[in-house]
């Protein structure tokens, strides 16, 4: 399905009923990347999935280039318009949760829990320079040069190592779309997006319950980043996945279902425990 965000479509998919999750795609991801995970979070919840501007199904824009995370945001708010939701579940990884926060600061009423997985309240000097190289190895056009320069840093070496035959099924999957130029334009504008991300100011103020999930092996978004998140949330959590990179959702999907939806589902309130 899609909707029409400033003459622009949008892409979205809606399965099942119930109290709403919105899953938000990491910078490389598409409404497609959630397929192994829609049986799960459908089965007693609606789901909803979307594709940001410039990825997936949804519109290019680089007719508005430069921009920033911004515009994500008020596609969110579109998407939660057109759907006539008035609260929401955010789940989100990386990209993702950097939209999903900045969100949840601007429209507190619209949402009722966060679970953020691998991601940060700003972005550091250090994840800035790494996506500075992404963008310098997209530019060549040579999907095999991308590949190895954005995708191995985002996976454990436990994982890496363990399931090479999967990964190597990636490099088939990623070389030809990585080589296609109106993707990797597409990607190197939403690496950009993230250059003057920063939510710091404003999480005091946050009071959504959120669950903060960080990854032992996570070498783009590393422990560091998901501890200061915890200590600027009032109403958060915290666990941190062993032997797990900055993919958790494919390195350990059941776990990742498992906490999204138990922390989205609980009933209870702890401070009447």
């Amino acid at each position: 399905m899609k909707f029409n965000f400033q003459n622009k479509e949008v892409y979205y998919e809606v399965y099942g009923q119930g109290k709403p999750v919105i899953i938000l795609n990491g910078i490389m991801m598409s409404t497609k990347s959630w397929v192994p995970f829609i049986e799960d979070f459908s089965c007693h919840n609606q789901l909803i999935l979307v594709d940001f501007l410039d990825q997936g199904q949804s519109c290019k824009i680089a007719d508005l280039f430069p921009y920033d995370h911004d515009i994500q945001v008020r596609v969110l708010k579109a998407l939660c318009d057109e759907l006539k939701l008035k609260k929401v579940n955010l789940v989100g990884i990386s990209y993702g949760v950097e939209v999903a926060l900045e969100f949840a600061c601007r429209y507190q009423e619209y949402v009722d829990k966060l679970v953020l997985f691998n991601t940060c309240a700003y972005t550091t000097p250090w994840l800035d320079d790494i996506g500075k190289a992404w963008n310098m190895a997209a530019e060549t056009g040579k999907g095999e040069h991308y590949y190895y320069t954005a995708i191995p840093i985002i996976y454990s070496p436990t994982f890496y190592e363990g399931r090479l035959d999967w990964m190597r099924n990636r490099e088939k999957i990623l070389f030809p779309l990585f080589s296609d130029k109106n993707f990797t334009d597409a990607m190197i504008r939403l690496t950009k997006s993230s250059s003057n991300y920063d939510v710091r100011p404003l999480l005091k103020d946050l009071k959504a319950p959120t669950l903060i999930i960080g990854a032992e092996q996570d070498y783009l978004t590393p422990l560091a980043n998901q501890e200061q998140l915890l200590k600027s949330i009032k109403n958060g959590f915290y666990v941190k996945i062993p032997d797990v990179g900055h993919a958790s959702m494919y390195e350990k999907p059941i776990l990742f279902s498992t906490l999204a939806l138990g922390f989205i589902n609980t009933v209870t309130e702890e401070y009447k425990v």
